[in-house]
């Protein structure tokens, strides 16, 4: 029984059993607003995350499931924010699915296990279970696009990420059947050995590195593998692209490290170059489409784009003239970044959301217009959100950009150097559409005369929110050190 190590697994357990009870219970539900839906499903994931937290906090690293499953302070991190992202997820998605008929216990289920492949896939240590993650969590956010059925652009929307989805897996399940056939291990500590010993088939290992960096870009929609994520935007309800935006990128961040930093370390120099150039591409691309767009999530579908491109730059600098002495400053920069814009783009889509009412979608750019007249404190909320988005200080979107910039120009090449500094005139030119933003809500007349109306837990939080992004910016140190602590420990298994 030593091999299964059952302790490890305890959140995925309580996370499974919970979810299961909750479909269960649901049937007997007959509250139109869910209550006892809802609050067992936010119990059940602050469970999940005060486990997470305790297995953190012990700083233990261990192995489970016959060394499929690695449970250490890197995965423990990020199945925290990831837990806490869906919670405030479905805070916010509560008052908006009332009105759509979408509160339903679909809505709970399918989001309590897209968590559950998200925590498996940060907590992967083998090529399969990377992919049984993988495909738990993408089925689950395939069947919440396509929730509102009489939606034609939902429902186009789900085919699109269906169709799309299902290529980028094959590319993800055959670059790593070539790593397996290369190495001989499914195991990622047994191929990062394998890979070390030079003697394994260098061609193979590059062709099956190209495929598996083309998976991982589908799922951080990194240019060129980027063509869904404003269409999946747009055409999904703002509820379920909260949920596709938030948590799962952390996820596609965890698997990123998983696979090749844990994995395949010894091909950094092959597999940097790739995210070099995915990195530009999504910057460029992604801050000059944003710019031409009139629909508010469409823009920031192109934002998530440039976002994780620029997220990107702090994982090539890990490996520098074949050593590893920037690792950690890089990799710990890199995954502050996505945990901090995560944490922006919740607030972001939960505001659209709030504008919404029944019968009336807040997308479009012009419905923002002199919001500040209709209410001050939300239209100063969304300010610090696109500032932070933008990088303008003392937010931490600002600290972001900087860690990731100060992980670069720290190696003191100069590829490196010039990189930083195409980020950030590109920076610059995404600074525009996020400042426009701004004067819109502040400048404008307003067009919707219509009052905002907002429940007490989903202000409470939207306002708790702007409060983080601002306190996080103005003292970064600890969530910085928590992010170098986690890559520090997974370093060292």
């Amino acid at each position: 029984m030593n091999q299964f190590n059952w302790p490890a697994v305890y959140p995925e357990i309580v996370l499974l059993t919970m979810a299961c009870v909750v479909a269960l219970v649901d049937l007997w539900v007959t509250d139109p607003r869910r209550t006892p839906t809802y609050w067992l499903t936010q119990a059940s994931l602050a469970a999940v995350a005060v486990l997470h937290l305790m297995a953190f906090n012990a700083g233990q690293t261990s192995y489970a499931m016959q060394n499929m499953v690695v449970a250490d302070p890197l995965g423990h991190l990020l199945g925290f924010f990831a837990t806490v992202a869906v919670m405030i997820s479905l805070v916010y998605a509560r008052p908006y699915a009332a009105v759509r008929d979408m509160l339903k216990g679909e809505l709970f289920t399918l989001s309590m296990f897209s968590l559950l492949g998200i925590l498996v896939m940060v907590s992967a240590n083998n090529f399969l279970v990377v992919y049984l993650g993988l495909e738990l969590m993408s089925l689950s956010l395939y069947a919440l696009v396509a929730l509102r059925r009489d939606n034609h652009a939902a429902t186009e929307a789900a085919m699109k990420y269906f169709v799309l989805g299902a290529l980028a897996s094959g590319f993800l399940l055959y670059g790593l059947s070539m790593m397996y056939g290369a190495t001989g291990s499914l195991n990622l500590n047994e191929v990062f050995k394998a890979i070390g010993t030079g003697q394994v088939n260098k061609a193979v290992l590059i062709l099956g590195t190209v495929f598996v960096v083309s998976g991982l870009a589908f799922k951080l929609g990194a240019v060129p593998f980027h063509m869904w994520v404003p269409d999946v935007y747009q055409g999904a309800p703002t509820a379920v692209t909260l949920l596709l935006g938030g948590a799962p990128k952390l996820a596609a961040f965890a698997i990123t490290i998983r696979l090749l930093v844990e994995g395949m370390l010894g091909l950094a120099v092959d597999w940097q170059q790739m995210l070099i150039v995915l990195s530009v591409g999504s910057m460029l691309l992604g801050n000059l489409a944003a710019i031409a767009q009139t629909n508010l999530k469409r823009m920031l579908a192109y934002s998530t784009i440039a976002q994780m491109g620029f997220m990107l730059l702090g994982l090539c600098a890990g490996v520098v003239n074949n050593n590893t002495l920037s690792a950690v400053n890089a990799y710990s920069s890199a995954m502050f970044y996505v945990v901090t814009y995560v944490l922006t783009t919740l607030g972001t889509f939960g505001m659209v959301m709030l504008l919404s009412r029944q019968g009336f979608e807040a997308e479009e750019i012009n419905d923002l217009k002199g919001l500040a007249r209709r209410s001050p404190w939300f239209a100063g909320v969304m300010a610090i959100f696109m500032f932070s988005l933008a990088g303008i200080p003392p937010t931490v979107g600002f600290y972001a950009k900087l860690s990731v910039l100060q992980a670069l120009v720290s190696t003191n090449v100069a590829g490196y150097i010039t990189l930083a500094v195409v980020a950030v005139l590109l920076s610059l030119v995404g600074a525009f559409y996020y400042l426009r933003l701004v004067k819109i809500m502040f400048f404008d007349e307003p067009v919707d005369a219509h009052p905002i109306v907002s429940t007490g837990d989903v202000r409470a939080v939207m306002s708790l929110n702007g409060v983080a992004v601002l306190v996080f910016g103005l003292l970064p140190g600890g969530l910085m050190a928590l992010c170098a602590r986690a890559v520090v420990k997974a370093f060292e298994t």
